[in-house]
């Protein structure tokens, strides 16, 4: 399995909502930064950070746009990211990073407009 490929694993994991495939996808000391919030570092923050937020979604899809792998083994992904939270939708565009060791990220960066976001979620 490529690295892309297992972008897109770890994607359909956000669209089932299942915090511990995705957690089980990283190494125990990732990196989770959606840049503009606090970092979250290893498995235990990251699910804190992710698990109440794919809790309350009633549906989760993220379209990729783009996907390209670097010569490093990075992935880059142009996404449109939308959760249904509340009966309301939020859609957000985004570009991700995610930097691989192994077969597992260690990295994972995500940069959107964080106002916007929170605007959608207030």
């Amino acid at each position: 399995m490529t690295r892309s490929e297992r972008v897109r694993a770890f994607i359909r994991s956000w669209e089932a909502r299942d915090v511990e495939a995705i957690v089980a996808a990283m190494t125990p000391d990732a990196v989770y930064h959606n840049v503009g919030l606090p970092e979250a570092v290893g498995h235990d923050a990251i699910r804190a950070f992710i698990a109440p937020f794919l809790a309350g979604s009633q549906s989760v899809e993220w379209t990729v746009r783009h996907i390209a792998e670097t010569a490093g083994g990075a992935v880059l992904t142009e996404r449109i990211d939308r959760f249904v939270l509340g009966g309301k939708t939020l859609t957000i565009p985004v570009m991700g990073v995610f930097e691989f060791r192994g077969e597992l990220i260690c990295a994972w960066r995500d940069y959107f407009d964080v106002p916007a976001f929170q605007a959608q979620m207030a």
